[in-house]
C-alpha cells in the first residue's frame, strides 16, 4: 500500500527524479516522459468522466484510469518483473473485449472522422491523441540500446489497444456514430 506523509520532498529541485528502483534520472528522461504522459492521459479521462459520461462507459473509464496507474508503475521500475507490478496480456485482452462490444453498435466508417461532435466524444478523441503520444514515447524509450530490454512489451500493446478503444468510444459517444464529423478531403479548395 502506498503511504504519502509529505507531498513535497525537495528531491526534484535540481531537475532529477527517482525511478521506482531508486535510480536517479533527469526529469526529461524518456522513461519519465512516457509515464508522465500516461498520467496526463488519466487526467484527460478524468475530465471525460467529470463531464458526465454514462454507464457502462463511466465504469470502463474508471477501470482504465486504475490500469493506467499500473502502466505508470510498470514504466517507473525498469527491468525484469521480479516482485514488481507488470502489465500482463489480460490488460489488453480486456480492452479488446470492450472494443468488440462497442464497435458492434457502429456502422462501418466510409471516411475518416474529425474529433468533435458531442463534448464527451471530443474528450475521448483528446484522450486518444494523448494515448498515441504516450505510445510513441514508449516506442522511443524501447528503441534506446540501454533501455530495449528494460521496457515491458505489454505496455506498448496496452497503449495501442487503448487508443483503439478511445477512437471507438468517441464514435459511440457521438450518438453511435450518427454525429461523427466526417473529413472532407480538399474541402478548402472547393468553391
Amino acid at each position: 500500500m502506498v503511504r504519502l506523509d509529505r507531498i513535497y520532498t525537495k528531491g526534484g529541485d535540481q531537475g532529477q527524479t527517482s525511478l521506482g528502483d531508486g535510480t536517479r534520472v533527469d526529469k526529461h528522461h524518456l522513461r519519465v516522459c512516457a509515464y508522465g504522459t500516461v498520467d496526463e492521459l488519466s487526467a484527460v479521462l478524468g475530465l471525460l468522466v467529470a463531464h458526465g459520461v454514462e454507464e457502462p462507459h463511466k465504469a470502463d473509464i474508471l477501470r482504465i484510469q486504475n490500469e493506467l496507474f499500473d502502466v505508470g508503475a510498470d514504466l517507473c521500475v525498469p527491468g525484469e518483473a521480479g516482485a514488481r507490478l507488470r502489465i500482463a496480456p489480460a490488460y489488453s485482452e480486456h480492452l479488446e473485449a470492450l472494443i468488440d462490444r462497442e464497435n458492434a453498435q457502429l456502422q462501418p466508417l466510409k471516411s475518416f472522422i474529425l474529433p468533435g461532435g458531442t463534448q464527451s466524444s471530443a474528450w475521448a478523441h483528446l484522450a486518444r491523441t494523448v494515448c498515441r503520444r504516450a505510445e510513441r514515447e514508449v516506442v522511443a524509450l524501447a528503441a534506446r540500446d540501454d533501455e530495449r530490454e528494460r521496457v515491458n512489451s505489454e505496455v506498448l500493446k496496452y497503449l495501442n489497444r487503448l487508443s483503439d478503444y478511445l477512437f471507438v468510444l468517441g464514435r459511440v459517444l457521438n450518438d453511435r456514430g450518427a454525429g461523427d464529423v466526417l473529413w472532407q478531403p480538399g474541402r478548402s479548395l472547393q468553391g
